[in-house]
């Protein structure tokens, strides 16, 4: 008995019957080892990757075989190229297998590959191709510049993925939130997530990153960094020199300038007057060679941006190395003076004794009045030091001679004071042996005879 051909017996099936029914007699009948059939698989392969697609064949009796594309074109018929396609090959036909492979796949090739099985009638296949896109490294586009004290406004960007990739924000280890939106190109998707960020000065240059997810990734992640850029006005500030300047000396200022964006150009200046026909300017360096003091004054440093200015100055003055010495006459020191009288016609001598002191000298240099390295912009006054040592010299010399005067004068006093005592004892001796002889009648005058003789 010949065996009935699945397609006949298909055809012997009355209209109405389901397609549930007609399967299952297919099924059955296949069962017989004189059945043919056809299989597909299918596949999914990332974009510019290499598809291969697969027929299997079974009791394959020399049937003719024939694989189209999605858009029906016949690719290979019987194992023969028909289509000029040099990305198709064919890698294999046999009685059991026929397997081709698509190189370079783009999403155009997406869709139902046919494998075809002629015999009575015409079994088919569908093995259906998936094109992934996997997202390249996102980028950041600037939405709003950032200034201090405003906003920056930044969108991370992934233009062409399939199926849509996931995008965030990552700070300090911390999901940003943000405004995620997607849009669709042909077969594949277009996403954005767009943050809104306040801003300070501090903030410029802190790290962010846009991450990227994708099952096309094998749980791999695609990252791009980012650095926030916030504009802000520029700051000044001259480095004084330490120490003091005196002439001959030489100047070296530097002026440290920030700001985003950095001043280009920073300018020297002198309030009120030119700069010195020595002064050698080179960028932030401002230097002055053999200080004079016709060099004093206060100069400054300014620099601006688009977001504004900012200047600091700083106070030159330059001392004078004038230094006079002069020496002060010793000046005598006196020991009290005292006398004592006696009963004997003589006279006291009071006693000096002048004790000596050393020369003092005197050095007189000008006075520094120096300005403090913290307060540039500090005014000092400078004050010749000739006048002073004058004036010490002749005060000096007048103290000198008031001294002398006061030392004659209390030798004198008490030198006329010690022969006055002398001779008032004298008299009073005297008195009293006249005074005893008149009372003692005779005997005084002999008395006064004995005092005579």
């Amino acid at each position: 008995m010949r065996p009935v051909r699945s397609s006949v017996l298909c055809h012997l099936l009355p209209a109405p019957c389901s397609l549930a029914l007609r399967s299952l007699v297919l099924v059955l009948l296949c069962i017989t080892p004189r059945c043919q059939a056809v299989q597909a698989e299918n596949v999914t392969v990332l974009e510019g990757g290499t598809a291969e697609i697969s027929c299997r064949l079974q009791n394959y009796d020399g049937s003719i075989v024939v694989i189209q594309n999605p858009r029906r074109q016949t690719l290979f018929f019987n194992g023969t190229r028909a289509l000029k396609d040099d990305r198709f090959q064919m890698v294999l036909f046999s009685t059991r297998l026929v397997r081709i492979t698509l190189t370079n796949v783009s999403v155009l090739d997406e869709g139902g590959y046919f494998c075809q099985l002629y015999t009575d009638a015409t079994h088919h296949q569908v093995a259906t191709l998936s094109v992934s896109v996997p997202p390249e490294t996102p980028t950041v586009e600037v939405k709003q510049e950032g200034v201090e004290g405003g906003e920056v406004k930044l969108a991370c960007m992934s233009p062409r993925s399939k199926p849509a990739a996931t995008l965030r924000w990552i700070r300090n280890g911390r999901e940003i939130a943000g405004v995620e939106s997607q849009q669709v190109d042909g077969k594949t998707f277009s996403v954005s997530n767009t943050i809104r960020l306040p801003v300070e000065r501090k903030d410029n240059g802190a790290a962010l990153s846009c991450e990227a997810f994708h099952p096309a990734l094998g749980g791999q992640k695609r990252i791009r960094h980012y650095r926030l850029d916030v504009n802000f006005a520029p700051t000044v500030r001259i480095a004084p020199p330490s120490g003091i300047l005196r002439e001959g000396d030489s100047l070296s200022l530097t002026c440290s300038v920030s700001g985003n964006p950095l001043p280009k150009n920073i300018q020297w200046s002198k309030i009120n007057e030119s700069l010195p026909e020595r002064a050698e300017i080179s960028g932030p360096t401002f230097q002055i060679s053999r200080l004079s003091q016709s060099h004093n004054g206060t100069y400054l440093c300014q620099a601006q941006n688009n977001y504004g200015r900012a200047a600091d100055h700083y106070t030159l003055l330059v001392y004078d190395n004038v230094s006079l010495t002069t020496t002060v006459p010793p000046t005598p020191t006196t020991q009290p003076i005292t006398s004592h009288p006696t009963t004997q016609p003589s006279t006291s001598h009071p006693t000096t004794q002048p004790s000596t002191s050393h020369p003092a000298t005197l050095t007189l240099l000008t006075p520094i009045f120096a300005p403090k390295p913290s307060e540039p912009g500090a005014v000092v006054e400078t004050h010749s030091a000739v006048p002073y040592a004058v004036i010490g010299g002749v005060l000096a010399l007048l103290v000198f001679t008031v001294i002398c005067v006061l030392i004659v004068t209390i030798w004198c006093s008490v030198r006329q004071k010690g022969s006055y005592l002398t001779h008032e004892a004298s008299g009073l001796d005297e008195h009293g042996e006249v005074q005893e002889a008149f009372l003692n009648g005779n005997d005084a005058s002999q008395g006064k005879k004995e005092y005579l003789l």
